[in-house]
């Protein structure tokens, strides 16, 4: 598959950023691995890729006022993270491959997030190119071996065992999975799919961990089903078997986890509840100040949802009081929402501690 850098030459630079960034404490550094939700320009640099960000209206409110490849008015929750942990937003993996590492400063993480992204392999097939996260994996397999390289291994491992690993993933597989023309659903059932994704991810977690990783805080998969794209196939109700699945799915999850810090010990997690605060937010969305939780923020037709937000769709001029930017991706506001909750929300959303409890383990 072409992309617009050499895939050769992708695996044989340094890749690490040395920013001039002082060393965080508690949080040397946040790498991040995921989907759109938490994208920060990987797909800018994929030449073939469908889901791209990198264009008006997306951005209207980033500091710069211009589209950075986020699927975001603005930022995105990996960026409130980065904020809450005292670092600057970990940038996006395929921008490095042609900067070289500076022995004298410190890296404060990379995001290898990609819009479209799945936990399977084949996920991507609808977008014609994106980064899976077996890729995302192996891109910061090169990362690890940089970071042994300028610090030691021993250094490496003291900076990764204190760093968050942040993993936010799942939706396209269950998009996937309930496409009409979906090729899942004919070989798995619903419940075998979800198990398949659940010891999926549990392997590519493992081999993070083998990498150095021992702090994952990882989202469960939202309010699927009452994203504008399908609200409005189903008469502006959310799709109940696509949202049925999601809380399927996120139970797997949350016991995989389990499972991984009683089969490794100094393996610590946060799983965030991301359907259950989305849900809140959809039930009451009066105590966000959230008066729009049907129809996006920027696009066109019903509900504002039959084309992306791309130069020619309109946009509201009140992004706050929208659940939706576009059609699947919340607005910057909502994701500062999931952040403050994934930081630092109760028992009730977080488990079996939060973010800020998870730093100081």
């Amino acid at each position: 598959m072409a992309t617009s850098i050499n895939l050769i030459t992708l695996f044989m630079l340094p890749v690490l950023l040395f920013g001039s960034y002082g060393l965080c404490e508690s949080v040397p550094g946040l790498y991040v691995l995921g989907d759109s939700l938490v994208d920060a320009g990987n797909n800018n640099y994929l030449a073939l890729s469908l889901l791209k960000a990198d264009f008006p209206h997306n951005g209207v409110d980033f500091p710069t006022g211009k589209a950075t490849g986020r699927f975001s008015n603005g930022k995105n929750a990996a960026d409130f993270l980065a904020e809450k942990v005292g670092l600057p937003s970990a940038p996006p993996y395929l921008s490095l491959v042609s900067k070289l590492s500076s022995t004298k400063a410190t890296i404060t993480g990379v995001n290898f997030a990609s819009g479209g992204a799945g936990i399977f392999n084949g996920t991507d097939d609808l977008f014609r190119e994106t980064i899976s996260m077996t890729k995302q994996v192996g891109f910061y397999t090169l990362v690890h071996d940089q970071l042994v390289q300028k610090m030691g291994s021993v250094g490496a491992q003291a900076h990764l065992s204190k760093s968050l690993f942040l993993v936010v993933i799942g939706s396209n597989d269950l998009f996937g999975y309930f496409n009409k023309d979906s090729k899942a659903s004919k070989q798995y059932t619903p419940q075998q799919y979800v198990d398949l994704m659940a010891s999926t991810l549990k392997g590519l977690l493992k081999r993070l961990y083998g990498l150095g990783a021992r702090k994952f805080v990882v989202s469960g998969v939202g309010v699927i089903g009452c994203c504008p794209a399908q609200r409005k196939q189903n008469t502006s109700d959310c799709k109940v078997a696509a949202n049925y699945w999601a809380t399927q799915y996120n139970v797997g999850l949350k016991a995989l986890l389990s499972e991984l810090k009683s089969e490794l010990s100094d393996m610590h997690y946060s799983y965030f509840d991301t359907y259950g605060v989305m849900n809140g937010l959809i039930q009451h969305p009066e105590n966000y100040g959230i008066t729009e939780i049907k129809a996006a923020c920027c696009g066109l037709g019903n509900l504002k949802a039959d084309i992306p937000c791309i130069p020619i769709s309109t946009y509201c001029s009140n992004r706050k009081n929208h659940l939706f930017w576009d059609l699947y991706h919340p607005t910057e506001y909502a994701s500062s929402v999931f952040a403050g909750f994934l930081y630092s929300g109760s028992p009730q959303v977080t488990t079996p501690m939060n973010a800020e409890q998870l730093i100081k383990v």
